[in-house]
């Protein structure tokens, strides 16, 4: 029996991505996988509907129904009214914030869909094909440092000349996962003077590792296990802040990237600490959709804070990885369809929950709640 997979037009304002590209077709369909393209879903990417055709996909119209049993690529979570159209029995592929979004899984358990989340993939070497969290965040962190270099009214890297000396933008970086490690390296390559802050472990020799200085604190570590950050306790979060005041104060660019997963981003910047900055300074919150590592970020939106001698730009960054769509489409198109090669077996569609992949990513199936985390968020949740 041919497995279908339909690849939707996202619907969110602002959203470029898409979750196939022509290459990612090919490789459902040498798979044993028949795709249909939503019409005009790869535009924002600079990938035309003829491009996808001659891939070997079907274009179809926008919204179009979908086949029982079909396997449903997205980027952005779905909405509760898009997961109850599906049929009974839909599988979907993509991003689900989950914790965010109680109410479209709740969607998704009612309708009896089956949804894997990729964003709780399990942080293994087996996954790395299929981490959607790392391949966006590694675009992530590079527009974070084109974005601040936009902003910030000189040059990045120390330059001597005839007529004088230039000195170095000074660079902090808060937070070291995937994107604040492609921070540190791009504003490093860009001449900057970096230095950067995680409370993860490693992350002290993976700051030095891209040339970056760690800023040690002593506050200990705080990890959730899987390479991520667990939120630190009121008193740690409070020291944390005292202790980074005089480096946000000296420094000319601040780039936070910290998150917790399931929990609003750590607050690490207050506003006093915004306001003792250096006029001319620039501030890039890729955490704003989340709450924000700055207070008074505001995703989408650049704001100009006003400081002793002049004033202090804050820019809370909202569809970051749309800004390189087609880069951001062709990773998270191949890390949809190499996670999908796991459901994939001689034709049919498996799911083989006993694959920790499979198991550690799925959220609803079959009525029901199956990630415990979520089901404690869901609870009790209609859609």
């Amino acid at each position: 029996m041919t497995i279908h997979v339909r690849v939707r037009a996202e619907s969110a304002p602002g959203e470029k991505r898409v979750a196939a590209t022509p290459d990612s077709v090919k490789k459902l369909l040498a798979a044993g996988a028949s795709v249909q393209i939503e019409s005009g879903a790869g535009l924002g990417s600079l990938m035309t509907d003829a491009a996808y055709e001659a891939a070997g996909a079907r274009v179809v119209r926008r919204g179009a129904e979908v086949e029982p049993g079909s396997v449903l690529f997205h980027v952005r979570p779905l909405t509760v009214d898009e997961t109850a159209a599906l049929p009974a029995g839909t599988v979907t592929v993509g991003m689900l914030d989950p914790f965010q979004n109680a109410a479209a899984v709740a969607a998704a358990r009612d309708a009896r869909v089956t949804s894997f989340a990729l964003d709780l993939m399990p942080r293994i070497s087996r996954a790395q094909s299929m981490d959607v969290l790392s391949s966006q965040a590694l675009l992530a962190g590079y527009r974070l440092v084109t974005l601040a270099a936009d902003a910030f009214g000189r040059m990045f890297g120390m330059t001597m000349t005839a007529a004088g000396t230039l000195a170095p933008a000074r660079v902090l970086v808060l937070g070291a996962g995937v994107a604040g490690l492609q921070a540190i390296a791009t504003a490093k390559r860009l001449g900057g003077v970096v230095s950067a802050n995680d409370v993860r472990a490693a992350s002290a020799d993976e700051v030095r590792s891209v040339g970056g200085t760690f800023i040690d604190l002593d506050l200990g570590t705080a990890e959730a296990g899987g390479g991520y950050a667990k939120e630190l306790a009121e008193d740690r979060a409070r020291r944390q802040q005292e202790l980074l005041a005089p480096h946000i104060a000296a420094s000319d660019i601040v780039l936070t990237t910290a998150a917790v997963p399931g929990r609003a981003a750590p607050r690490l910047v207050t506003a006093a600490m915004v306001a003792a900055m250096k006029p001319g300074s620039v501030l890039v919150d890729l955490a704003a959709e989340s709450g924000g590592n700055v207070e008074g970020s505001v995703a989408g939106e650049r704001r100009t804070i006003a400081v002793p001698g002049g004033a202090v730009t804050l820019i809370g960054a909202r569809d970051i990885q749309s800004d390189l769509a087609p880069d951001a489409s062709k990773l998270y198109a191949m890390n949809c369809a190499n996670f999908a090669a796991l459901l994939m077996k001689e034709g049919d569609l498996v799911l083989d929950f006993d694959d920790e992949l499979v198991s550690g990513s799925a959220v609803t199936h079959d009525g029901a709640v199956v990630n415990e985390r979520v089901a404690a968020v869901v609870e009790g949740v209609r859609a």
